[in-house]
């Protein structure tokens, strides 16, 4: 499909209008690194900034899509417009584990304040970072309040949600690592809300007071700091999704306009970073049977230069 069968003006008019089909086609437009996505962002980037952006963060097993419907439920209660996006950062060949989010999100499918998007990042050079910001400035174009960012896959998704939300969550449950074991991966760095799930279960006591303390230790009690708060929830019952809602909004208020401008300035200059680095890639990908590349590799096997200079001279070369 070429760039001219997509009539952009149109497309982003629908999508701000909220009509979930040209929400639905914009991001796949974004997934797929379509020719005309410069168009669309171009049309798009007076429309950022106005949706408050939650990570949704945790181990397979915590219970992450079913605490994301939750909150879909207790945002719809304020009346909020929310947008989910549900991504998997992992693996290109993991798509098939991304319907039963859709399944689970099912009740909220008919309600046109909701937009639910399954994404995965297929690879894509810069993954989740490349295409999730995108994504979320059609989300944002079509008058989300809130958008919830769901990590499917495991890893580095911590990280990176982080990198892309204005809040993140990291959801734990007991019995599958205690607190402690969430202070040394580091997790305690990403999370602005802590949220024990499944807090029914034997153990839960244990964990939030393992979490809390973890907090304390790791707290450099610098003036004003913003703490992560610890919340317990039983998704399944919506128990306690409202104090995390709280929990959010307090996060918020903390930020003010400066620290929310911050996050995202940080966040758009990894974006700019990740297109740059993409295109670059792209170039250097075509100069693979190129003859200034096999020139350059020949002076490094011969002794004349060493691979950094030779680096140095193609970049050179392709800027």
């Amino acid at each position: 499909m070429g760039p001219r069968t997509v009539d952009v003006p149109s497309l982003v008019a629908q999508a701000r209008e909220g009509r979930p089909r040209a929400v639905a086609r914009l991001i796949s437009l974004v997934e797929d690194a379509h020719p005309a996505l410069r168009e669309v962002m171009a049309a798009l980037a007076a429309d950022a900034g106005r949706a408050h952006v939650v990570g949704v963060t945790g181990a397979p097993g915590v219970g992450k899509s079913t605490t994301t419907n939750a909150l879909v439920a207790e945002y719809r209660r304020q009346g909020r417009r929310v947008g989910v996006l549900a991504v998997d950062p992992s693996s290109p060949f993991s798509g098939g584990a991304l319907l039963g989010d859709r399944i689970r999100m099912s009740e909220h499918a008919a309600d046109p304040d909701v937009f639910i998007r399954s994404m995965a990042s297929r690879g894509h050079l810069g993954g989740l970072s490349w295409a999730a910001p995108q994504a979320l400035r059609v989300l944002d174009a079509a008058g989300c309040d809130v958008v919830l960012v769901e990590t499917v896959g495991v890893g580095q998704s911590e990280v990176e949600v982080a990198a892309t939300a204005d809040t993140t969550l990291v959801l734990l449950a007991p019995g599958m690592g205690d607190g402690i074991q969430a202070a040394k991966a580091g997790i305690l760095e990403v999370a602005d809300v802590l949220v024990v799930n499944k807090a029914d279960r034997d153990g839960a006591d244990r964990t939030v007071r393992d979490l809390r303390h973890a907090v304390q230790l790791g707290d450099r009690s610098e003036p004003g700091a913003w703490r992560p708060r610890v919340v317990r929830t039983v998704a399944t019952g919506g128990d306690g999704v409202d104090d995390v809602v709280s929990a959010v909004e307090e996060h918020r208020r903390w930020l003010g306009p400066d620290g929310l401008r911050a996050r995202r300035v940080h966040r758009a200059a990894h974006e700019v970073e990740g297109l740059a680095l993409a295109t670059l890639r792209a170039r250097v990908g075509g100069v693979g049977g190129d003859a200034r590349l096999e020139a350059l590799a020949a002076d490094v096997v011969a002794g004349r230069t060493d691979p950094y200079a030779a680096a140095d001279r193609l970049v050179e070369s392709l800027t």
